[in-house]
Parts: C-alpha cells; sequence; structure tokens
C-alpha cells in the first residue's frame, strides 16, 4: 500500500499531467484560430444611406426600427415591441425636446425610490431566429442620475433567455438552453461615478457562477478577475481598450454586436461602439454547444435591484436592430435643430 507521501506524489504528477494537456489544447486552439475580422466604425453602417434614419426599416438588413414617433402612450408599444411591455406605468413617450433624440418622442424610464427590484423595459422578439445581431439606439441617463449596485440599465440580445414569457436569472448557461449579453453600466461603489463604467454583462457557458459575468473594455472580467480577465478569457488577439464612464445628461449612440460561435469552435465574439468608434471587442467566446441555440429576442430597459438614493429616469430613442453595422444616425441637411442638443460627446 502506497504511503502518504507515494500518494501525494502521484496526486501532484497527475494534476501537471492533466494542466500540460489543457495548456497543449488551448495551445493548439489558439494556433489554428483564424486572424480576427476588422470591424467597421463610424459612418460606415446601414445608417449612412438613410440621412436621418428615413426608410432605414427598409433595407434588407433591417430586421426592426423603433423611433416611438407613432406611439403616444406606453400601452401603444405593443404594436413593434411584441414580446414584452413590462411595468407600464414607469414608462411614458416624453415630447420635452432636450428628453428626445430626434423627432417629437422618445421613450422614458422612470424607476421611482423603492427598496423593491422594478425592471421596467421593452422587448422585442424574433421569430426567424439569428447567428449574429447588431443592435443599435440612442439613451441617455438622467442629470442626477445615482445608483449603486444590480442594475440593467441598457439594451439586451440573448438566445432563449425567456421561457415561456419570463426570464431565467440565476440559472447558468451551459451551452445548451440560453446566453445572454447586455450592454450596460456597472457601479459597484459610490465612488465611482454615475452611472459607473460601461460593460458587458453575459450569461456563457464559461460563468463563474450562478450569474452572469461583467466583461470591460480594458479586459476585466468580474468575478474572479484574477485568473479570468484579458487573454484568458479572450484569447491572444484581446486588445486591451481605456474603459469609459458616460456622462449623465447628454444623447449617446449606442450599439454592441453579438455574434454567437460555430459549434465546437471558440469563434463567438461581443463588439460595442459609442459615437460610432469602437470601445470593445470581446472574441474567443463560446456562447453554445448545439447550432439550434440562436439569437431570438432583444431590449432595452431600467433594472435597478434596489434604488433607495433617489427617483432615477433614462431615456431610449431611435433603435434599429439588424443582421450589419449600423453606425450613428447621419445629419439630414433638411432636418432643423433641437433645443438641448442631441449630439454624443466625449465621456469620462
Amino acid at each position: 500500500m502506497l504511503g502518504t507521501l507515494g500518494a501525494r506524489v502521484i496526486y501532484i504528477v497527475l494534476c501537471a499531467a492533466i494542466l500540460m494537456a489543457w495548456t497543449v489544447v488551448l495551445t493548439a486552439q489558439e494556433a489554428s484560430a483564424p486572424e480576427l475580422a476588422p470591424l467597421p466604425e463610424g459612418d460606415s453602417g446601414i445608417a449612412a444611406k438613410y440621412p436621418g434614419d428615413a426608410g432605414i426599416e427598409k433595407d434588407r438588413a433591417v430586421l426592426f426600427y423603433d423611433n416611438f414617433e407613432d406611439v403616444a402612450k406606453p400601452d401603444e408599444l405593443k404594436k413593434k415591441w411584441d414580446f414584452a411591455v413590462v411595468h407600464a406605468e414607469a414608462m411614458r413617450i416624453t415630447e420635452v425636446a432636450a428628453n428626445v433624440h430626434g423627432g417629437r418622442r422618445a421613450l422614458e424610464i422612470e424607476v421611482p425610490r423603492q427598496k423593491e427590484e422594478l425592471s421596467p423595459g421593452v422587448g422585442k422578439g424574433l421569430k426567424d431566429e439569428q447567428d449574429v445581431l447588431f443592435l443599435r439606439y440612442y439613451s441617455k441617463f438622467e442629470k442626477g442620475f445615482d445608483q449603486v449596485g444590480s442594475s440593467h440599465n441598457g439594451a439586451t440580445i440573448s438566445a432563449h433567455y425567456n421561457q415561456n414569457g419570463r426570464a431565467t436569472p440565476g440559472v447558468p448557461a451551459d451551452g445548451k438552453n440560453k446566453f445572454l449579453c447586455c450592454f450596460e453600466d456597472w457601479r459597484g461603489e459610490a465612488k465611482t461615478a454615475s452611472p459607473g463604467d460601461l460593460n458587458i454583462y453575459c450569461y456563457h457557458p464559461g460563468q463563474f457562477d450562478g450569474y452572469g459575468d461583467h466583461f470591460f473594455p480594458d479586459g476585466t472580467v468580474i468575478p474572479n478577475s484574477y485568473a479570468r480577465s484579458g487573454a484568458a478569457s479572450f484569447g491572444k488577439q484581446f486588445v486591451k481598450r481605456p474603459n469609459i464612464i458616460p456622462e449623465l445628461d447628454r444623447w449617446y449612440c449606442y450599439e454592441f454586436m453579438v455574434k454567437a460561435n460555430t459549434v465546437g469552435k471558440r469563434d463567438g465574439r461581443i463588439a460595442c461602439w459609442l459615437d460610432g468608434k469602437l470601445i470593445a471587442d470581446f472574441p474567443n467566446i463560446r456562447f453554445r454547444d448545439i447550432d439550434s441555440l440562436k439569437i431570438d429576442h432583444f431590449g432595452v430597459s431600467l433594472h435597478i435591484g434596489s434604488n433607495t438614493i433617489r427617483a432615477n429616469k433614462k431615456w431610449y430613442d431611435d433603435v434599429v436592430a439588424a443582421t450589419a453595422y449600423i453606425g450613428p444616425v447621419a445629419k439630414d441637411k433638411k432636418a432643423q435643430p433641437k433645443t438641448g442638443g442631441a449630439g454624443g460627446g466625449g465621456a469620462r
């Protein structure tokens, strides 16, 4: 019978062998990985062909368009957002010029000051499920917006995350059941400027625990950042970029892409743009292990887990979903400038 020392030696040797084998597998995968395709930026997308977005919904690559001009109250949102209009009592269609990006109307969402979780928003289901989706929208946080902790305050693209009309938080992605990506701001501490750092909140088979991971432009992955950030999650082709905190009370053009991986390969990808500039690119992602798991839903919302500091508002306008890069709204020379301005701008 082997003694304690012998057993330990065998255990160490086995662990080393497993580690070496895993290293060989990862090295082989990286060696065989194709060069990343360059991503478009600026005014090189679909929107460039349609000044003021006029007629953009007719483009063959566009799956959805809503500028909120044909609705007067939240109940009417169901005309286009047919999957869900959640907590319509927390929404309104505003005509306040400073809170509208284009045209006369925009969607306003307000979470009142309260301890209870609230997640008002709108969702669109896709009957023709997709392997890749781009979602562009304009959004603005209210001046004074102040919230710390759990919040999903942007847009989502997902595959089978909603079951029987309900979301499935806390259920890990396993490659066969679902995946989810949210383009949002994370503010874990009050000392961080509001609304927090832009990031992708992601349910994927490699997530650390029951809830999603946060991917930041500089490569930080939370939780367990030390072991999982940068190339450890996104491969050697990952490019580190600065983290960004958008300014409050300012309209920005947000866009992000989710591309599902080829089954058996780690070629899934998430990319994010702000005012047409590529600000984050996360390659080397495994979303699925079966071809039938495809993107079937997108939406915009303002979820806050516990909103005890103050009532908070956010606005959305000019939403486009497509199978190719969209880009910012092209200038319409005939359009008259609105009071309050609608341009993008810098971020701190």
